[in-house]
């Protein structure tokens, strides 16, 4: 019989090597042993993923390593996202994230999506080719705190100030969050085109909107 600790250090080990279908057999594994899902979260998903962002960040993993690390988690995120709902475990915020119009890359978004999932976000993923337009009708149905903009392509980038100016005219820019991220884009750009955020990969982009929302939190406080 295994313990729950086996399971969580095997949770942990199994989703740092990627290995999605051993991930799965624990998660469903833990909950016939009534473990808590939360628990499974934040005692080994979450710690594993926070690892592999550390060994990104040192040269020891690289974006393969990153992306199927990822999907292991994504795959027991959905045994586990309604058990969560249920259980009402708070969501630390809101991120409404989308690839930018004229783009169709989304390899980075959705690594960053799983990322920030992981770290306790609700994520809107509105998917590739999102004009202006459709970004701000999204915030208005959502109402997320961080509104985050991917480009792949410097044909593309552009895009950031549209999306911005749509924001603008629409007169919700003051209520979101705006980060932009992608291979091309840099922090001199995100900062030309009037961004609030920019990280160059997924766990700095999770550790950045965590920093964001913190300070705009303490504001509204203040």
């Amino acid at each position: 019989m295994t313990t729950p600790d086996e399971i969580l250090k095997g949770l942990y080990d199994e989703t740092l090597v990627g290995n999605a279908p051993k991930v799965l057999d624990l998660t469903h594994e833990a909950l016939t042993m009534d473990m808590e899902p939360q628990s499974l979260l934040f005692d080994a998903l979450i710690p594993s993923l926070e690892e592999v962002g550390a060994r990104f960040e040192r040269g020891d993993f690289f974006v393969p390593e990153m992306l199927i690390a990822g999907r292991a988690m994504a795959g027991a995120m959905e045994v586990l996202r309604p058990l969560l709902a249920e259980t009402g475990v708070e969501t630390i915020g809101k991120f409404l994230m989308g690839t930018v119009k004229g783009d169709v890359h989304d390899i980075g978004k959705n690594l960053v999506n799983i990322m920030l999932e992981g770290a306790g976000f609700e994520v809107i993923d509105l998917g590739v080719q999102v004009a202006p337009e459709t970004f701000v009708a999204k915030i208005e149905e959502h109402q997320p705190d961080i509104v985050g903009f991917s480009a792949f392509l410097t044909t593309t980038m552009p895009m950031f100030k549209a999306n911005i100016n749509a924001l603008q005219k629409a007169g919700m820019r003051d209520d979101v969050i705006v980060m932009v991220g992608g291979a091309p884009v840099t922090q001199e750009y995100a900062d030309a085109v009037g961004a609030d955020g920019y990280a160059a990969d997924a766990s700095g982009c999770v550790r950045k909107a965590k920093d964001l929302l913190q300070t705009k939190r303490a504001k509204v406080l203040a």
